[in-house]
């Protein structure tokens, strides 16, 4: 199961490479050719939020089943895997993200 201290440091790492890649992308984080869609940085914050009430669910889950309140084991197991891949993929599109980052940096202009 997902740890708050796990979900907190891979959310802290997620915004501030975010933070770095839309601080370079212009004024309203567009990339400058007039578009009106959210940055990646909102998506991904919002993505980010999907998994922490993913976890949430899970947790209740999890502690309806061992304090006997009605939760069948198979929910609480469904609820605990949905967590788990959604952090698992939050987690790989973060790592792509900042190897993204880091290749752009590593460019000779």
């Amino acid at each position: 199961m997902i740890t708050a201290t796990s979900a907190l440091s891979a959310q802290s790492g997620i915004s501030s490479a975010l933070a770095e890649v839309a601080g370079s992308a212009g004024p309203n984080g567009a990339s400058g050719n007039g578009s009106t869609t959210a940055p990646f940085a909102d998506l991904f914050t919002e993505a980010v939020g999907q998994v922490q009430d993913l976890d949430d669910k899970a947790r209740t889950a999890v502690s309806g089943l061992m304090t006997g309140s009605g939760v069948d084991v198979h929910q609480a197991m469904i609820a605990t895997e949905k967590a788990s891949m959604a952090f698992e993929l939050a987690l790989s599109v973060r790592n792509k993200a900042v190897q993204a980052y880091q290749q752009v940096v590593g460019m000779q202009f």
